[in-house]
């Protein structure tokens, strides 16, 4: 960064001529120095929104295609016109100003027009900086072929194609990058599968997949990723042969395993958990494969099998802190809080890397005992970083439901935050304190002043809307969440909550039925919105369908309200005796939930 020197006191006006013309005079240097072939680029972009790298390759000192022997790229003489500087002044500017869209486009013409592939890494960086995507890939295009001998070119490209879903587009590149000089295929198809969870295009996904590994039949890795992304495709037989074949080319790599006893999980527990013991028969050291054996028999329900593999992995593993921290959580879950207490206690005489996240557990285990006091001292304890703002959070829980609501408003209040992102955590931290005591028009009016200031946080926006419901606006609920879904378009709860918000009323139904499908095809495993659409297609009559999708949001998460749902349609049913005993079941956890109690109340008056 260039320090200004202390300015000289005269016109205001004056001094923003000089500003002016200094920015000016600044950026038609910058034209200067680089269509002349001789200087460095222009400062790079804050990079926060690199695309993900798809495959990681080290950059090579020889002379690569289309580059000098120094290694650096060939670059065009091009002649400083009055409209090629005036682009440039116009996308320098623009960025200066905070206009980074309009400077993303203008760097990106200037790219196409000039050729020169430090304008076209200039116009990349600026455009996916601005969120441009499309004109990113463009600029990234030129940048490539006016420097194909550029890894970094070659990533960014094919890594823009991927998250933007245009994987056929991206495949030659993926190609290219998996066999340039410094790559190494193992480790990018391990890159590649972790970079690609997140695109929605499953079946594209797995072409890909196949088509990549295609040049590779021996690499296991190459192999486990076609692997995992038949799995994630939902084609179990695909998955499962290519799993198989990864451990006959590598039978002790816990991966493969692992992604073997997932596939296995859909049809039956018990089969992989029996295939997790068979590992452990061959491989008895093998770590991994014990937590998830572990894991398995405590979700199965057979707490002392469980118990005895959390003591063979302390006695094996004794001083490893990840093995320590694995059982302390297991324990947890097990509710043997004194076995936990006492493994994330030596994890505070050990070097475990996260001293703050173990203080943050052994407040909610205190906490979980009604051990107040303990809990309090232990979330105190919580020094500023990751964990601090959650454990002040519950710091202050623990002092609304003593009673001293205003207290703990009080603590949220002058902890002071280091980001926006931290402001929202406290905003809706202190919204929720305000909404258990059944205060919704404070907590609505806290959020809205809140939007005043970040009037598109979608947090905030979702909140916004909920509060909204409960002090009956729906016309509030309804633009707050029209406003997020712009903002937002794959947000699969604020569609849910739309389209819920609708259903429980009976209002447009046929629309409150589109918007909880757009929701399920966002999160299709989401026991809410599966409940959701029971709920709306119970409300349009159709209590076969309906109770097909209640039956399996409750056998995948036994929460009150899927109960209640549930509950509701078999009584209506004429599955009266079914739906009494849902109802028990769901009211032995949760005996005070609201809709649960109005159901309840409405069907058995």
């Amino acid at each position: 960064m260039i320090r200004r020197s202390p300015a000289k006191k005269g016109n205001a006006r004056t001094s923003r001529m000089s500003d002016g013309v200094a920015r000016v005079c600044a950026a038609a240097g910058i034209a200067l120095l680089v269509l002349a072939g001789c200087a460095e680029r222009p400062a790079k972009v804050a990079p926060a929104d690199d695309p993900q790298t798809v495959v990681q390759v080290e950059e090579d000192d020889s002379a690569a295609p289309g580059r000098r022997a120094d290694n650096r790229p060939e670059l065009p003489f091009n002649e400083l016109t009055d409209n090629i500087l005036y682009e440039f002044l116009l996308a320098e500017i623009a960025g200066q100003r905070g206009n980074v869209a309009m400077s993303a486009e203008a760097y990106a013409d200037l790219a196409k027009r000039t050729r020169d592939p430090r304008v076209a890494r200039r116009a990349t960086e600026v455009a996916i900086y601005a969120r441009q995507t499309d004109t990113a890939i463009e600029s990234a295009k030129v940048w490539h072929e006016t420097d194909p001998g550029s890894a970094r070119a070659l990533q960014l490209l094919a890594g823009l194609l991927v998250n933007a879903s245009r994987l056929e587009e991206a495949r030659p590149y993926l190609q290219k990058l998996l066999t340039v000089p410094g790559a190494n295929p193992a480790e990018g198809f391990l890159q590649l599968g972790r970079t690609v969870t997140n695109v929605q295009d499953r079946a594209g996904v797995l072409r890909l997949m196949q088509t990549l590994a295609a040049d590779y039949p021996k690499l296991p890795q190459a192999r486990y990723a076609v692997a995992q992304a038949a799995f994630n495709a939902g084609e179990d037989a695909l998955a499962l042969s290519e799993v198989l074949e990864v451990q006959n080319l590598r039978p002790d790599w816990e991966p493969a395993v692992l992604l073997e006893v997932q596939v296995l999980q859909r049809k039956s527990a018990d089969e992989a958990l029996k295939r997790l013991a068979r590992h452990l028969e061959k491989f008895p050291n093998s770590r991994d494969i014990r937590l998830n054996y572990a894991r398995a028999l405590l979700t199965d329900k057979r707490f002392p099998a469980a118990r005895a593999e959390f003591q063979k992995l302390l006695d094996d593993f004794p001083t490893n802190t990840e093995v320590i921290f694995a059982v302390a959580l297991l324990s947890m879950q097990l509710q043997d809080y004194r076995l936990a207490e006492d493994n994330l206690r030596r994890l505070l005489d050990l070097d475990y890397r996260d001293k703050n996240q173990i203080r943050l557990y052994l407040g909610q285990i205190a906490e979980e005992q009604d051990k107040v006091s303990e809990a309090l001292r232990w979330y105190a304890e919580v020094d500023r970083g990751d964990q601090f703002i959650p454990a002040q959070i519950r710091y202050a829980n623990l002092l609304s439901k003593q009673g001293k609501l205003e207290d703990a408003r009080e603590h949220l209040k002058k902890l002071g935050s280091a980001s926006a992102q931290q402001r929202v955590q406290l905003i809706l931290a202190e919204a929720q304190l305000l909404r258990d005591a059944r205060r919704e028009k404070e907590a609505f009016q806290l959020v809205e002043q809140a939007l005043g200031s970040q009037p598109d946080q979608p947090e905030l926006l979702y909140d916004h809307a909920m509060l909204a419901e409960r002090i009956d606006r729906l016309d509030i609920l309804e633009s707050s969440l029209r406003k997020l879904i712009a903002i937002r378009p794959d947000h699969a709860h604020a569609y849910n909550a739309l389209g819920y918000s609708l259903a429980d009323r009976s209002l447009r139904l046929p629309e409150a039925r589109e918007l909880i499908e757009k929701a399920l095809k966002l999160a299709p495993d989401d026991f809410f919105i599966i409940d959701s659409m029971g709920w709306v297609l119970y409300r349009m009559g159709n209590l076969p369908e309906a109770l097909k999708h209640l039956r399996k949001a409750y056998a995948g998460r036994a929460d009150a309200e899927i109960g209640a749902h549930l509950g509701e349609v078999l009584w209506m049913a004429g599955e009266r005796a079914e739906a009494e005993k849902v109802w028990r079941e769901v009211s032995e956890k949760n005996p005070k939930n609201e809709t649960l109690l109005k159901t309840l109340q409405r069907l058995k008056q």
